[in-house]
């Protein structure tokens, strides 16, 4: 039995969004969000077996092993609200503190992407049933509530699908071809699409199922209301605080993708067949991105396809720009789907290693030169502020002896002349006048320790590599090992039965002849 081991780099659920974070579901044999009408493509043989709550096993019908791991894996047993509290939670108060959010279902059909989305319905009333989207509206106005009179907030809710490679407004069914813009400032914008300002959970449920009956679905032998096209969720939460003129925006995108399939197990025929093509056809334009953004150094590719489907342009900033991403791998834990689960957990092997920039979408609502307004040595406090809040969380990475190593280099060199710049500044600057030098001498110090930082990172990465290499080739000679010796061990008593026999032997020999001479038929 061959066994391969694929290695995904853990990040905890702490990690604020450096990475694409990656779960897997896997889905009951028997799921109450789909009916297969094949019998035999839901069969009882499973190919999934847990090693613990980050890592799996699954087996493929060659009966070769995979490994894999990632950030969270929800197993057959796990509820909806699990799902919730460690897939969207975070993301959804990231949005409502204005960072961007995005959480990405994929899988193949069937495997429970729409009712880890939406739930046995919309309007569930069953909590245990109920799915992310109910979930998530119910968490953002509870935030809401929480903030008190000093912030006024505005949601506004666009729903949208990709079918056929056409941007539909879930919304307003008119508007069937919504075209895709990017905006410096704003990222990737859907013009003319339909924003409904939502004052509540209920209004905002109302407004999901009637967008939800508007989307494409079609019957397959694998799923008999399987979606026919990618559906986007978009929430825009906008923030004003009363005492500052400044508007903050946050935007949440939840997005069900169609399911990845093969031809010959949904049985698609005619228009089906078509919108089966377009489906993978993205879902491989998908893949190129991710393959693009993983295999050069930074995520920085001479070139990222994301124009080569809807899907991939308006995933942009999801993927590579400035969003708290996480993806979630709906796997099915049948035998006979074992290779779609494979090419699924692959993907999502890929995804993990995603790196997204974080940042708080501000506009200033008062006078646009306000900032000029500060007083010369107000914004150079600005300025040493930020560094030295860079500068303290990259101190807190670094050990101290390779800390003091620095420290000790940069005042050899001048750039940092009294080790008390190293410490936090302090709260109070009243009447604080720094020069340019002391400004530069910051910026200075935080280049150096960011450039410190990726190299030894780049070093753990190598170090990593090498560990397992070594690993796999001391697995090899265990097992080169183990086959010698039992190989041996054989040998050795194929002696001990030769030996036997030739003794046998020449004891009947000396029997039968009698009274010959004993020496004549010694052994020598």
């Amino acid at each position: 039995m061959a066994y391969k081991v694929f290695w995904v780099r853990h990040i905890g659920s702490s990690c604020h969004g450096c990475f694409c974070e990656v779960r897997a579901r896997i889905r009951r044999i028997a799921d109450v969000n789909t009916t297969p009408l094949n019998s035999k493509i839901d069969d009882e043989s499973i190919c999934i077996s847990r090693s613990d709550s980050q890592s799996f096993t699954l087996k493929d019908e060659k009966d070769e092993q995979y490994v894999f791991s990632f950030d969270k894996v929800f197993y057959e047993d796990s509820e909806q609200a699990d799902v919730y509290e460690f897939l969207a939670r975070p993301i959804v108060r990231d949005a409502v503190n204005s960072i961007n959010g995005t959480i990405i279902t994929y899988g193949q059909t069937g495997a429970g992407k729409t009712y880890t989305m939406e739930g046995g319905n919309i309007l569930e009333t069953d909590d245990r049933k109920k799915g992310l989207l109910p979930r998530v509206v119910d968490e953002l106005f509870e935030d809401i509530n929480l903030c008190g009179d000093t912030t006024t907030y505005k949601i506004k809710l666009s729903m949208v699908e990709i079918y056929m490679e056409r941007v539909r407004d879930l919304f307003d069914l008119s508007k069937d071809n919504i075209q895709i813009k990017e905006q410096k400032g704003h990222g990737i914008l859907l013009s003319g699409v339909t924003e409904m300002l939502i004052s509540d959970g209920e209004e905002a449920l109302k407004f999901l199922s009637s967008g939800i009956a508007n989307r494409a679905v079609g019957e397959t032998q694998m799923n008999m209301a399987s979606s026919r096209s990618h559906c986007i969720y978009i929430f825009t939460v906008q923030k004003e605080l009363t005492n500052e003129k400044r508007v903050s925006t946050g935007k949440l995108v939840l997005v069900d993708l169609a399911g990845s399939e093969k031809v010959e197990k949904t049985g698609a025929e005619g228009r089906v067949l078509e919108e089966a093509k377009t489906i993978n056809k993205s879902l491989s334009a998908l893949g190129n991105v991710i393959n693009a953004l993983t295999s050069s150094p930074h995520g920085k590719a001479n070139h990222i396809p994301y124009r080569d489907s809807k899907l991939t342009r308006i995933l942009q900033d999801a993927l590579g720009g400035s969003s708290h991403t996480a993806l979630l791998c709906c796997c099915s834990p049948s035998l006979c789907n074992s290779s779609e689960s494979l090419s699924t957990l692959r993907f999502g092997a890929r995804a993990k290693h995603i790196k997204a920039s974080l940042r708080s979408c501000k506009e200033d609502m008062s006078d646009k030169n306000q900032e000029t307004s500060l007083s010369p040595n107000d914004m150079k406090l600005k300025v040493v502020d930020t560094h030295q809040r860079i500068l303290k969380k990259l101190k807190e990475k670094l050990d101290a002896e390779t800390l003091n190593l620095i420290e000790e280099e940069l005042v050899v060199d001048g750039l940092l002349s009294d080790p008390s710049l190293s410490e936090e500044v302090q709260s109070n600057h009243e009447g604080v006048i720094l020069a340019p030098e002391t400004i530069f001498e910051w910026k200075a110090v935080t280049n150096k320790l960011v450039v410190t930082i990726v190299e030894q990172e780049k070093h753990n990465r190598t170090l990593k590599d090498e560990y397992e290499v070594m690993r796999v080739e001391y697995d090899r000679m265990k097992n080169v090992n183990r086959f010698l010796k039992a190989k041996l061990r054989k040998t050795y008593a194929y002696l001990l039965m030769g030996w036997g026999f030739c003794l046998l032997g020449s004891w009947t020999q000396f029997k039968l002849v009698g009274n010959s001479n004993p020496e004549d038929y010694a052994i020598v």
